[in-house]
């Protein structure tokens, strides 16, 4: 077989590599010949007036700019309004110990609560602010205040057949 029946011949080979740039090369010449006969030609005009003050300038940027509404922010209440015990129960000790999360004593357990109840009140109220073993401290709520806490553990234990007074803890 010759080079003539394998269908390419070396010269085919480098007119190709010749047309394929030139054509790309050709083609942009003519976009650009074409955008500029017959763009529009004109130039932006000149201002007739004179330039506006900077103030000014600065001025309509601003308002460009501007935001669309402000917020405001309210003050902080200045007094803290304590909790109910049972409000705490609710809002945050229930989330482990109504179910026993990571062994929590249960909600109105008698038989799980009965070791910690004898360990005495101001020994509970201490692991519940400090936190122990898997709980943490403040059951995981830094805003809850002390009395806050001995409140709830008075009921949780109360329930579970102690006769808790929180009024009674020594501070």
């Amino acid at each position: 077989m010759g080079k003539k029946e394998e269908g390419y011949s070396s010269s085919s080979f480098w007119q190709l590599m010749i047309a394929i740039p030139g054509s790309i090369i050709g083609f942009t010449v003519l976009i650009s010949a074409l955008a500029y006969f017959f763009g529009s030609g004109e130039t932006a005009p000149a201002p007739a007036a004179a330039p506006a003050p900077a103030a000014e300038v600065v001025t309509k940027a601003d308002e460009n700019i501007a935001p669309v509404a402000e917020v405001q922010v309210a003050e902080a209440a200045t007094e803290k309004v304590e909790k109910t015990g049972q409000e705490v129960v609710t809002a945050v000790c229930s989330m482990c110990h109504a179910a026993g999360l990571m062994e929590s004593p249960k909600l109105g357990d008698k038989g799980q609560w009965a070791p910690r109840i004898a360990q005495g009140y101001e020994t509970l109220v201490k692991h519940a602010i400090e936190g122990i073993r898997n709980m943490p401290a403040r059951g995981g709520n830094p805003d809850l205040t002390d009395n806050e806490i001995a409140s709830a553990v008075a009921v949780m234990a109360n329930d579970a057949g102690a006769s808790f007074d929180p009024a009674t803890l020594k501070k």
